[in-house]
């Protein structure tokens, strides 16, 4: 996998499925490193913990690029997340059938940090919504505008408050909550973030938000699945 694993101590494999277990389910890196004690493999926790830095950003990387765009109507919200017993804010948005559009970790809940999320959710997603609907709060609906002010045809999206039009996002909160509450390690900002972008990429992938027609894995295990995907050249498919 052009170098990816080259030179570590233990399989891609074991590697790979660490992490996945580790983002999908609610395992605690000492959990994880028994659970691999009982197949035979001595590893620390803080070797499971380097991994998922290490890796989550390169598996979004590779996963995103069979990404399948979200829909053009936007419901948007932020969830609370405590990083060193301090309260931080994670911006989400989905489409209308509950697609994941964007996510982005701020210490604040301001204009700048809407706006920031905002130009990240446009320039990812590359298309502007037809719709964006928010809650109250008047520094989501600011921030949301000046990013749309940014592309020429975004006076054309229109940006609405309803209460009951978010209980999308707010029910989609809950898989990203649930993953994170057991989680009582996270104490430095990045390597929160880091670890969310994992956990928000396994919670695509349960939603199939991408598209792997060309990969030929219909019917195939999860980690054949994801040897497919972290090949860097799509037209190749992992040998045996």
């Amino acid at each position: 996998m052009d170098g990816l694993f080259k030179g570590l101590h233990f399989d891609q494999e074991i590697i790979v499925l660490c992490v996945r277990w580790y983002l999908r389910y609610k395992l605690s890196f000492r959990d994880l490193a028994e659970m691999m004690a009982e197949r035979g493999l001595s590893l620390a926790h803080t070797t499971i913990m380097r991994w998922i830095q290490c890796y989550v950003p390169e598996f979004e990387k590779r996963w995103n690029r069979f990404a399948r765009p979200a829909g053009r109507s936007w419901r948007v919200d932020e969830t609370y997340v405590k990083i060193r017993g301090r309260w931080t804010y994670l911006y989400r948005a989905v489409d209308k059938e509950g697609n994941t559009v964007d996510f982005l970790l701020r210490a604040k809940r301001d204009v700048a940090a809407a706006k920031a999320f905002f130009r990240r959710a446009l320039q990812r997603q590359g298309q502007l919504p037809h719709k964006i609907t928010l809650d109250g709060y008047q520094a989501s609906h600011r921030g949301a505008a000046e990013a749309l002010s940014e592309h020429p045809e975004g006076n054309q999206c229109k940006i609405r408050s309803s209460k009951y039009a978010n209980n999308l996002i707010e029910q989609d909160h809950r898989s990203i909550k649930l993953r994170l509450g057991p989680m009582l390690g996270l104490k430095h900002f990045r390597r929160a973030a880091t670890t969310i972008a994992g956990i928000e990429l396994m919670h695509r992938i349960r939603k199939g938000q991408f598209k792997l027609d060309k990969l030929r894995v219909k019917h195939k295990t999860a980690p054949e699945i994801w040897n497919a995907v972290l090949v860097r050249d799509r037209g190749r498919l992992p040998g045996p």
